[in-house]
């Protein structure tokens, strides 16, 4: 059966229910246009958006009454002088934004914060929002600006704590298909020597070897995280769908009954009723 189709929906499923097992889609540049924005410039308030935010662009999507948290916490965030209150604002900014699913604002505001209180927890979290828009975005020219400030925010949180083995395995994942992907991968062996178990390095190995039609490799990798944690649904998943590609079709349709009878995430049930019917 071709991959594409099912391919598609299950990398859906997977970023809707979280960043942890999400694959980036294009190539990353290197542009680091307004990363540091307000690096030099915490004593006065500013006068624009961050650069990603896409809030006039965007605002007929979103949810009226979002939309009106946003004006209102964007008014107060460019008119406030102090810095701890700007802070907060920002944060509660990018939250609203989460729950509107515009993921590139979430995470430029996440910034915002971690420029205002540099910290391992606040330049993490912007990662981790930048890695959620970088795996969300459609556009390449925006993925490659995505991809860079994941990156950013993450040598950033790397740089106050080495041991981010989460960060490193998604900061991985934004080299997968530029021009130096073994960057990417040399990167998540490097956080399987430090923690053999760690099912994100492992998920994203596994979703590399699929990427790259390593069907036989890719099912390792899930049955390993499996050994791990027989309740890891998402690796299932992907383990069928080495499964189908390999032509095990009585073992892909097994793995997928054991999903059903354990996941209750709508998303990840829809990406297994796509790869069923590939089976029929």
């Amino acid at each position: 059966m071709a991959i594409k189709q099912v391919w598609l929906v299950g990398i859906l499923a997977a970023a809707l229910v979280g960043v942890l097992y999400s694959l980036p889609k294009v190539a990353v540049s290197t542009n680091r246009a307004g990363a540091n924005r307000d690096v030099t410039a915490k004593d006065k308030p500013d006068t624009a958006p961050p650069a990603t935010d896409t809030t006039n662009h965007v605002a007929a999507a979103i949810d009226p009454e979002l939309q009106k948290q946003i004006d209102q916490l964007r008014a107060k965030f460019f008119i406030q002088k102090d810095l701890t209150v700007r802070e907060k604002v920002a944060e509660e900014l990018a939250q609203v934004f989460v729950k509107a699913n515009k993921f590139d604002s979430a995470a430029a505001y996440s910034e915002r914060v971690a420029q205002l209180k540099p910290t391992e927890k606040t330049w993490l979290r912007a990662g981790d929002r930048y890695y959620d828009a970088y795996t969300f975005a459609v556009d390449e020219t925006k993925m490659s600006t995505l991809g860079d400030k994941t990156r950013a925010c993450y040598q950033k949180a790397l740089a106050l704590n080495p041991n981010l083995l989460g960060a490193k395995a998604n900061m991985a994942m934004t080299y997968a298909t530029t021009n130096t992907p073994m960057q990417g991968i040399l990167m998540l062996r490097e956080v399987i020597a430090v923690d053999p178990t760690n099912e994100l390095a492992l998920f994203n190995l596994g979703m590399l070897s699929l990427r790259s039609n390593q069907f036989a490799k890719a099912s390792e990798r899930f049955r390993q995280i499996l050994n791990i944690n027989p309740d890891n649904t998402k690796a299932q998943f992907y383990l069928a769908v080495s499964f189908a590609e390999l032509g095990k079709k009585n073992e892909a349709i097994a793995v997928l009954e054991a999903v059903k009878a354990k996941e209750k995430d709508p998303n990840i049930l829809a990406a297994v009723k796509e790869l069923e019917k590939g089976l029929k």
